[in-house]
């Protein structure tokens, strides 16, 4: 018995050196981590939302998730309205998209890039009472003092002229 511990003891103190220069694994690749990934990271954080004549419009929450492969956006307003908005690049397409839905029911799927450090999103909506179509188009824009202006513009005519429907101005909590 004594032989046989001694001989599993060598063995196992011949093979540790070996095992123990190894090298360790490297570790797995961060599906997200590309820049395309953080362009839209200017608009993190907390903030209070002012429109163009400085009344305020409501407070925001955007959170980075699935390590850095979404973005979440909680808006509340003094009015009542709350909304959500999941944002993400998509590589397969090579482009960001983005869902937005808020306790009126309404529901806004964008789709765009980023263009001259701007975060330019456009989709449209319809509406089933009328059959009209409404076409959007939501910039976002890193301003220098580190306000970030959100500019919704709408156009009934396909993109000929465009009328804004929001005009928001984030500053940082």
């Amino acid at each position: 018995m004594r032989l046989l511990v001694m001989a599993c003891l060598l063995s196992t103190a011949a093979l540790l050196p070996r095992a123990l220069a190894q090298t360790p694994p490297a570790p797995a690749a961060k599906p997200c981590a590309t820049a395309e990934y953080r362009q839209f990271d200017f608009w993190l954080g907390d903030w209070n939302v002012k429109n163009a004549a400085g009344k305020d419009v409501g407070t925001n929450h955007l959170v980075s998730l699935h390590g850095g492969c979404a973005m979440q956006e909680s808006w509340a307003s003094p009015s009542g309205v709350t909304g959500s908005r999941l944002s993400g690049w998509d590589s397969s397409r090579k482009q960001w998209h983005q869902t937005w839905m808020d306790n009126g029911g309404n529901v806004l799927q964008l789709d765009g890039a980023l263009a001259d450090g701007k975060m330019v999103l456009a989709g449209d909506t319809n509406d089933p009472r009328t059959g009209s179509t409404t076409r959007n188009r939501v910039t976002w824009i890193p301003l220098a003092d580190g306000r970030v202006r959100q500019w919704w513009e709408q156009s009934a005519d396909g993109g000929k002229t465009w009328t804004t429907a929001f005009d928001g101005y984030y500053s940082r909590q």
